[in-house]
């Protein structure tokens, strides 16, 4: 018990007699985290406890605020609790549970530290924790960036002392001590993403690596460390090769071609952090497109991104654009036939007659493949009106596009811009976004029809 107290003691994260918000759920983690700080005894630290009931567990929330106010009690530490309705939050906006509690525990501790005048906010995530969260994002493509996860024990006023501390030392150390905690039976709820692979995927891959949890928590802190070195180059050409006009950042297309393309993706994301203030629903796709626009040979172009806000080219200058811009809704259009079609907002319709590929999965949700009997020509580009459904692919049932749209979590100034694919009056495609049933490519079928959404008109 000594040991854990002077391993985590050694990482020397606070300040002698510094005012630390611990944020504690009731949980293992948390209690631990708690009892641990309450034992440095030469950083004579001030602590204060912060909990935020989320409201989602009826009793069993209100039960973990009760416990955690008795818990600070029983250490003599000024308690801040708050309880909030985190699932109303998640339907304004549009985000799911995970993100919408994350984003309202964060705020309620950088209110609390505000108020106590706080130096740090420790919280409790573990080396389990960490490796879980390197799978998460493994699993949704994330870059050196987001596989670094939390890297760190340190980012600002954050601190984590336990990162590198297992669950299992937790629970030891809580035993030795006596110490109780409150359990959260969501946690054993495995159709949540993090839990499925807390319980299924990690045991799974143990048997392939009995301490893969330990190597991917290594694995998160040597991208942490390559990716500070690697945001330090990004520093200095951003403040080397970045132009300013009106506020907004913008680069000298002949400056980016003679920098690497690695760096040139870094680069746009730093600039769209700044015009944005942070780079929610920024994927890979939408940086490559950046890169074509810049490489492109047309002078004058553009491309539209999520959040209102683009980017446009103008001969030799890149500029990142925002201030509200109003999404340009789809025009309704025919198509014809195989083509390159043009659509709003400097996008275009590649249509291409193509044999029938291996497999029908592209790869890519800008990407479909269309039964040229199912979906004949002429098909119709238009956007969304109030009452459109389809069936989506692999279903019988239709659905309310609004319903798609709301599950997707796409805004809503935004769906008024998504181009549909219309045939025979039916919705074959909902592009970039899901197909429909009815377009799909059968067994039999010959030469199919490619149909993908580019970014800038060739």
């Amino acid at each position: 018990m000594k040991s854990l107290v002077a391993k985590i003691q050694r990482q020397r994260l606070f300040e002698p007699g510094e005012t630390v918000v611990v944020a504690v759920s009731g949980g293992a983690d948390s209690v631990a985290l708690l009892d641990i700080l309450s034992r440095f005894a030469e950083e004579n630290l001030r602590l204060v406890v912060a909990h935020l009931n989320h409201g989602l567990r009826g009793a069993d929330s209100d039960g973990d605020q009760e416990f955690v106010v008795r818990l600070a009690e029983r250490y003599g530490f000024p308690c801040e609790s708050q309880r909030t309705d985190v699932a109303g939050l998640s339907r304004d906006l549009q985000l799911s549970l995970e993100d919408a509690g994350r984003r309202a525990r964060y705020a309620f501790f950088a209110r609390v530290a505000q108020a106590h005048g706080a130096d740090s906010i420790a919280l409790a995530h573990h080396r389990d924790d960490q490796a879980e969260t390197v799978l998460i994002r493994l699993l949704r493509g994330a870059g050196g960036a987001g596989l670094s996860a939390m890297g760190s024990l340190s980012r600002g006023m954050l601190k984590r002392p336990l990162l590198r501390t297992s669950r299992s030392e937790i629970e030891q150390y809580l035993k030795g001590r006596g110490i109780s905690y409150r359990t959260d039976a969501s946690n054993s709820d495995t159709t949540f993403l993090r839990n499925s692979i807390r319980h299924e995927l990690i045991p799974l891959l143990a048997r392939y690596n009995p301490k893969i949890s330990e190597r991917l928590a290594a694995t998160a802190q040597i991208l942490a460390s390559d990716e500070e070195l690697l945001e330090g180059l990004t520093d200095a050409a951003y403040a080397r090769l970045v132009r300013h006009r009106g506020g907004e950042p913008g680069f000298a297309v002949a400056d980016l071609a003679t920098e690497p393309r690695g760096l040139r993706l870094r680069l746009y994301r730093r600039a769209l952090a700044e015009l944005r203030g942070d780079l929610e629903r920024i994927g890979l796709s939408h940086l490559e497109a950046i890169d074509r626009l810049a490489a492109s040979p047309r002078p004058n172009c553009r491309v539209k991104l999520p959040g209102s806000c683009f980017v446009a080219r103008s001969y030799g200058a890149l500029r990142f654009c925002g201030g509200g811009q109003a999404e340009e809704p789809e025009v309704a259009r025919e198509i014809s036939g195989v083509g390159n079609h043009p659509l709003a907002g400097g996008r275009s319709l590649l249509v291409q007659s193509v044999a029938r590929p291996a497999s029908l999965d592209p790869g890519s949700r800008r990407v479909a493949y269309l039964d040229p009997a199912s979906a004949p020509f002429p098909w119709l580009v238009r956007g969304f009106l109030p009452g459109d459904r389809f069936t989506p692919l692999g279903m019988t049932g239709c659905q309310k596009l609004k319903d798609l749209f709301m599950n997707e979590k796409i805004p809503t100034g935004e769906r008024r811009a998504i181009p549909l694919l219309v045939s025979g009056g039916r919705i074959l495609w909902v592009c970039g976004v899901r197909m429909a049933d009815q377009g799909r490519v059968s067994a039999s079928s010959g030469p199919v029809l490619r149909v993908e959404i580019l970014d800038v008109t060739p």
